[in-house]
């Protein structure tokens, strides 16, 4: 069980907090390309890590991540006219390039260097195959980009959902692997499966076993079954850090998709899934029933679809009740909302009572705890930032002799890695 002060650390991740400094360390996914489709498009309102920001995208194609706010007079640079390499402000006409420099300020005499002197809040952006990444940390010469495979292929996917809570409740559901044999398969019967099938060793035996392993991006697990009486059935999944999961979902080794839980502030979030291929390649029912609103204009009006809080999430009583569905509800990712937005905005972890399934996520916690207080203490880098390499990683599901061992008996399936860096 967490006290309450370590709950609290692990979720803000507003400026100065102790979880907020870590997740400032790496690059995040900050919005898709299309989404600032041409040169000198409409700006976006963006919020992230509890900062509201504004991304454009100027008239050489470069994107800027900059302050809402005008260091004039507060205005927010929403209105400004994104043109000749700058976004200017509407209200006196002050204009700023995608490094946050003064390039015009004509609201002041010509002969005054008063816009030498004053700079906006900007943060370096980088993009790779339809994904623009941010680096809001403090080294003047940010850390390269992860080597996510996923990321690392023209032909790709990106699948971006609103989560209407905090970050961490999102990514413990995607390492507490054993829900997936009851939220989204409980209504299953081995009867009715392919025998010797991941799907029917998963509904014959629904518990599971845990072996869990630091490595030096994050933590990994393998959960075990039985299958045959020689064999076991393994789920292989991990967390690197910051806000990176790799669930099993595909047989291990074969696909090197991964979700990011990119926090907005403390409270919302968005789910990244994004990987090689088309969106068939996420598995069934992963899209399944999702229909989107349509992007609006306000800080939390991004990729928000139809199933929600407010409609319960569309549950269907009926399919519930004659075992057509265990939940009710339509879709992987809906399913997975309702039971994190039902545990409250901020998840409080004092009242949980954890058993012998949960040790991925006791474990995840302590490092991410750790992690956090060296960088804050002695400025330890925390996992991952410094080697691009170690996200080398694939996870899924497989089969092996009951002697096998889960760990090095699958690295080759585990880092094999074919995009090229």
């Amino acid at each position: 069980m967490l006290s309450q002060a370590d709950n609290d650390a692990l979720c803000r991740v507003g400026p100065g907090t102790l979880m907020g400094n870590l997740f400032r360390e790496y690059w995040l996914p900050a919005l898709q390309s299309g989404e600032l489709p041409e040169p000198d498009c409409a700006p976006v309102r963006i919020m992230l890590l509890g900062e509201e920001l504004i991304a454009f995208r100027d008239t050489n194609g470069v994107v800027g991540l900059v302050d809402n706010n005008c260091p004039h007079r507060r205005a927010s640079l929403f209105f400004g006219r994104n043109e000749e390499s700058g976004i200017r402000c509407v209200y006196h006409g002050w204009k700023f390039d995608v490094n946050g420099d003064c390039i015009d300020m004509p609201s002041e005499p010509a002969e005054s260097n008063f816009r030498d002197k004053v700079k906006i809040k900007a943060y370096p952006c980088r993009e790779r195959n339809g994904v623009i990444w941010a680096y809001m940390g403090p080294r003047a010469v940010p850390p390269a980009l992860p080597e996510l495979e996923g990321n690392m292929y023209p032909n790709h996917y990106i699948s971006v959902l609103f989560r209407n809570n905090n970050w961490m409740q999102g990514i413990e559901g995607e390492i507490d692997t054993v829900h997936a044999a009851f939220l989204h398969g409980g209504a299953a019967r081995p009867e009715d499966l392919p025998p010797q099938s991941f799907r029917y060793y998963m509904s014959k035996h629904r518990a599971g076993k845990f072996n869990v392993r630091e490595t030096d991006v994050g933590t990994s697990y393998g959960m075990y079954r039985i299958a045959e009486e020689d064999s076991y059935y393994w789920r292989i999944g991990h967390l690197l850090f910051p806000c990176f999961a790799m669930p099993p979902v595909p047989t291990l080794g074969e696909e090197s998709r991964f979700l990011a839980y990119v926090p907005m502030d403390d409270e919302h979030t968005l789910e990244w899934s994004i990987g090689p291929g088309a969106n068939e390649g996420l598995g069934a029912g992963f899209n399944a029933g999702r229909e989107y609103l349509g992007n609006g204009t306000g800080w939390y009006d991004r990729y928000v679809i139809e199933q929600n809080w407010d409609n319960d999430f569309q549950i269907d009583r009926e399919a519930q009740r004659t075992w057509k569905s265990w939940s009710g509800i339509a879709g992987v990712r809906q399913q997975d909302m309702a039971m994190t937005e039902g545990m409250g905005p901020i998840l409080d972890r004092t009242s949980e009572h954890l058993g012998t399934t949960d040790q991925m996520i006791i474990r995840t916690r302590r490092r991410f705890l750790q992690a956090a207080r060296a960088l804050a203490e002695d400025g330890t880098p925390p996992p991952g930032v410094e080697q691009p390499a170690a996200y080398h990683k694939r996870s899924g599901q497989i089969v092996m002799h009951r002697d096998a061992d889960w760990w090095a008996d699958t690295t080759h399936l585990i880092e094999r890695f074919e995009a090229k860096v």
